[in-house]
């Protein structure tokens, strides 16, 4: 389907139902079965802990990824996966060597405010996050000025894209709610690219 335009203060664009359910149901269930689902831990405050979701990093094999302090080296790719992969190389005009894949079980399960600005990903990187089962609040707050926030609800198919300067300007969060009680799984796909300094880690 064709693009619309990105908004040019943010550059995201959000593109509802980018996945006709049915297509979508088959692809969560795939992924519900297939996946290697692990609990990921990170390093906030100074402390190790689980991250309040489960998890899962997939590309190609030199596609090594860090964050939060945690070096995480890829699963191999599923069919299923490395299907939506071209999809939407096709559909965005854009390259993806890797993904990672979160499960929120219920409403408990979050994402805190976050930039996705890691020196693997390049100065401008673009992401593209496509939403699976329970629809779910998606915020993003400027880093010079936290007030300004913008919100999307993203559903079952839905595709987010966000390029440009988005990382750099905007952090990105999914709170946790009571309101959901059935499970969603997120794929933000990206391009790791090579960072010299950290060769051989």
């Amino acid at each position: 389907m064709p693009l619309p335009r990105a908004l040019p203060e943010v550059n995201v664009q959000h593109l509802p139902g980018w996945l006709q359910h049915p297509e979508a149901d088959v692809l969560l269930h795939q992924l519900q079965d297939a996946v290697p689902w692990e609990v990921h831990r990170i390093r906030m405050f100074g402390r190790w802990l689980d991250s309040p979701r489960l998890s899962c990093w997939m590309g190609d094999a030199d596609a090594h990824y860090r964050y939060s302090g945690a070096d995480f080296l890829p699963h191999p790719w599923t069919p299923a996966v490395l299907a939506v992969r071209e999809q939407l190389q096709q559909a965005v005009d854009g390259r993806f060597n890797s993904v990672l894949l979160n499960r929120y079980r219920d409403g408990r399960d979050s994402m805190g405010w976050h930039s996705d600005d890691e020196p693997e990903l390049g100065p401008m990187p673009l992401i593209a996050s496509l939403s699976l089962g329970a629809s779910r609040r998606f915020l993003l707050r400027r880093r010079d000025d936290p007030a300004q926030k913008l919100e999307y609800l993203l559903g079952h198919g839905d595709l987010l894209l966000m390029r440009g300067q988005c990382q750099r300007d905007y952090q990105h969060a999914l709170p946790k709610t009571a309101r959901v009680c059935d499970e969603r799984i997120n794929l933000t796909f990206r391009q790791i690219v090579a960072v010299p300094h950290r060769a051989g880690r």
